[in-house]
């Protein structure tokens, strides 16, 4: 892997950047994939399995920052964690047998219905404290699990249809949800990434260099998100501009 000063300049840069997006939101992966993919030149299935490395890097930085600020509950969250966990497992072996191409056609356009879901009553995005949530449990699992066979298939995005999920049907403020999510990755990335590594998927010089700057952008953006009084709200924006910016992308409008 031979990289010129501004490869690697760009690569802690993007990693950095790609840890703030997936702290505050989602959608890093877009960043950190296309390092791996066109800067580093790694094929499609290794670029995917190597992503994780640097995701679980970021989440359990990020994981930690918030728990050392108060915004980790793993008490009142261990459904959703066993739930997405398993549905991650599912996942990532799905992964092995179709491809990950066609699956995102389908999902790219589920970014249409996040971006109506998260323009629709933003003061609920907003909201400082956490209210019970009124939806049936076994909708509510379904849901997370098919998050997780998400999580485990391709990662990319999942950070934003979790937080839907969490403030449309848990009803969490966007902090708290931003807390649950990245220690939820952070923990089934690591069955992920172990399945992964035994199909001999995983660059790990790649990987752990552009970890070197998710993980610090990751570990900022929770300990000052954890800290100000405004998180929810500029939380918010960043989730509504990152959606916006996701559509224009995939959808080439110009």
């Amino acid at each position: 892997m031979d990289l010129t000063i501004f490869q690697f300049v760009l690569i802690i840069v993007g990693g950095f950047l790609a840890g703030v997006m997936n702290t505050l939101a989602g959608y890093g992966s877009m960043i950190s994939l296309s390092l791996l993919m066109d800067v580093i030149g790694l094929p499609p299935n290794i670029a995917n399995a190597t992503n994780r490395v640097n995701v679980l890097g970021q989440c359990s930085a990020s994981s930690y920052g918030y728990y050392k600020n108060g915004k980790v509950d793993l008490r009142s969250s261990k459904w959703i964690i066993v739930t997405m966990v398993l549905g991650a497992l599912l996942g990532v072996i799905t992964v092995l047998q179709v491809s990950n191409d066609q699956f995102k056609d389908i999902f790219k356009y589920l970014i249409i219905v996040m971006f109506f879901m998260i323009l629709l009553k933003p003061k609920r995005w907003m909201r400082t404290v956490s209210e019970e949530s009124s939806i049936a449990f076994p909708i509510r699992v379904l849901a997370f699990f098919a998050l997780g066979f998400y999580g485990g298939f391709i990662q990319m995005g999942m950070g934003v249809f979790f937080l839907v999920c969490m403030v449309f049907l848990e009803r969490s403020t966007l902090i708290r949800a931003n807390g649950i999510k990245v220690t939820i990755v952070a923990i089934y990335t690591v069955f992920v990434l172990a399945i992964f590594q035994y199909q001999g998927l995983i660059n790990w010089k790649a990987g752990l260099l552009i970890a070197i700057g998710q993980t610090t952008g990751g570990y900022l953006t929770a300990k000052y998100a954890s800290q100000s009084p405004n998180a929810n709200k500029w939380a918010y924006y960043v989730l509504l501009v990152i959606v916006i910016g996701v559509i224009i992308y995939k959808f080439g409008i110009e």
